[in-house]
C-alpha cells in the first residue's frame, strides 16, 4: 500500500495474540515505510517488540483483550504508540534494574532503548510510545 504523501501509517485494534500481531508485522512490511534498510531493520524490531511486550506482559496472552497500535513513518520519522487492555506496569523500577544477559526475558526494554531516540510510557505503564528519528542519507 504506496503512500501519496511524505507520511504514511497504519492504526488497527488487535486481539492480544502472537497471531495477530504478526499479520500486523506482515501489513507493516508491505506499507511502504521509506526508510534505508538498516533502519526499516530497526522500525519492525521496535514494533515487534512493542507489541510483543503488549501480547505477553501487558494483556497476559489473554485473547478477549485488546492492543491498539498506531504508526506513522515518513523518511525521517517513525511514530510508534501502542495501548494494551493490561494493569500496566513500573516501568520506572524496570528500567533502573535493566536486563541480565542470562535471563529468558526482561530485554525488551533494552532493546526499545538502544533502537529508539526517544521512548515514553504513560504513569500506569500500559501506554508506550516510541520515535525513531531516520539517519536519511547517513551511512549505517
Amino acid at each position: 500500500m504506496p503512500c501519496a504523501s511524505a507520511a504514511c501509517g497504519l492504526r488497527r485494534t488487535l486481539p492480544a495474540t502472537l497471531e495477530a500481531i504478526e499479520a500486523f508485522l506482515i501489513e507493516f512490511k508491505r506499507s511502504a515505510c521509506p526508510a534505508e534498510r538498516a533502519d526499516r531493520f530497526a522500525a519492525e524490531l521496535l514494533l515487534r517488540e512493542a507489541l510483543t511486550n503488549a501480547v505477553v506482559h501487558g494483556c497476559r496472552s489473554d485473547a478477549n483483550k485488546q492492543i491498539r497500535c498506531a504508526v506513522r513513518f515518513s523518511p525521517a520519522v517513525l511514530l510508534i504508540r501502542v495501548k494494551d487492555d493490561g494493569e500496566g506496569f513500573d516501568w520506572r523500577s524496570a528500567q533502573r534494574c535493566g536486563a541480565s544477559l542470562t535471563e529468558c526475558s526482561g530485554r525488551g526494554l533494552e532493546i526499545l532503548r538502544c533502537y529508539a531516540t526517544h521512548v515514553r510510557f504513560n504513569n500506569k505503564g500500559n501506554v508506550l510510545t516510541i520515535l525513531k528519528r531516520f539517519k536519511k542519507g547517513k551511512p549505517q
